[in-house]
């Protein structure tokens, strides 16, 4: 299941650029559900909920990657609003921000990868890249 939903989360990032020219506020609602989906694998193995498993430590931080790599094109001028969108003005306010947030994510990302060896390097990687989650949340999320 959980390969499923990361790959179904990657194939979204991957082929994204032709689906947002048609619905991109769906797009990104997908991407994130990818992540949120992420998420919850990575906090349960670091909480230990579930065994830790390297294989899949690496999908989390791989659908990470795909989400960082190219999120933030999926917000042209017509889609700041409609289809119950929680992405705040601040995006088209300042999208030079908005898109180096996603660089440096991307680059947290690759480091993570790098390090990732076992549970305890998982634990201190998977908490570094989700700081940025709650960072960009933040600024540029609207809280519903």
């Amino acid at each position: 299941m959980l390969r499923s939903v990361l790959a179904v989360a990657a194939l979204v990032a991957v082929t994204g650029a032709v689906v947002a020219q048609s619905d991109p506020i769906e797009t990104r609602r997908n991407i994130m559900k990818g992540v949120g989906a992420a998420t919850r694998t990575g906090t349960q193995m670091v909480k230990g909920e579930i065994s830790f498993d390297l294989a899949k430590a690496q999908e989390v931080l791989k659908t990470y990657a795909a989400a960082a790599d190219g999120f933030h094109n999926h917000f042209p001028p017509t889609a700041k609003t409609g289809g119950q969108t929680t992405a705040a003005p601040a995006i088209w306010e300042n999208q030079a921000d908005f898109r180096a947030r996603f660089d440096a994510w991307a680059k947290d990302i690759q480091a993570a990868a790098a390090q990732t060896k076992d549970l305890d390097s998982f634990r201190a990687a998977f908490g570094n890249v989700t700081k940025a989650c709650s960072s960009c949340h933040n600024t540029y999320r609207i809280k519903t």
